[in-house]
């Protein structure tokens, strides 16, 4: 376990209600595994479920964890991670939704990486079954790491 609880928002630029992941696992240069307490009072619970809208952003927010905290720890040592910006979402399929009150884990693997463009894979896994698998084009903002030198 890399990080878990609190810690999170350290790497995450998301805030509560909108945290979507409360550890980060494992991460390395190109994938990272993130987990998720599913609790009844998480905003994309509903009818006892965890809703789609959630496992995106569940998908997208273990992106964002793994690379802040590679940036952070393993980066070039500037204090400032780049943004990143879904740009698209393609080959979505959920197949089923994860209950409330369990646990989920998210692998995601980076595909490709194209100037500042990030294509992963992401797949979120509930009792070791397949619940919801992806891949998402990212935007990198290097723009703004620009401008603050």
């Amino acid at each position: 376990m890399l990080v878990q609880g609190k810690p999170i928002l350290d790497i995450i630029p998301q805030r509560p209600p909108f945290v979507m992941i409360d550890a980060l696992v494992e991460c390395d240069r190109t994938s990272s595994i993130s987990g998720l307490y599913i609790t009844e009072d998480n905003i994309f619970s509903e009818n006892g479920l965890f809703t789609e809208p959630g496992l995106i952003e569940n998908i997208a927010q273990t992106v964002a964890a793994g690379a802040s905290y590679y940036f952070k720890n393993f980066g070039d040592g500037g204090d400032e991670v780049p943004m990143g910006y879904i740009g698209a979402i393609k080959d979505l399929e959920i197949n089923f939704l994860p209950k409330v009150n369990s646990n989920i884990t998210t692998e995601v693997k980076t595909m490709h990486e194209i100037l500042d463009i990030t294509i992963i894979v992401g797949k979120v896994f509930s009792d070791g079954k397949l619940a919801a698998e992806c891949s998402m084009k990212i935007f990198i903002d290097r723009a703004n790491e620009i401008l603050k030198l």
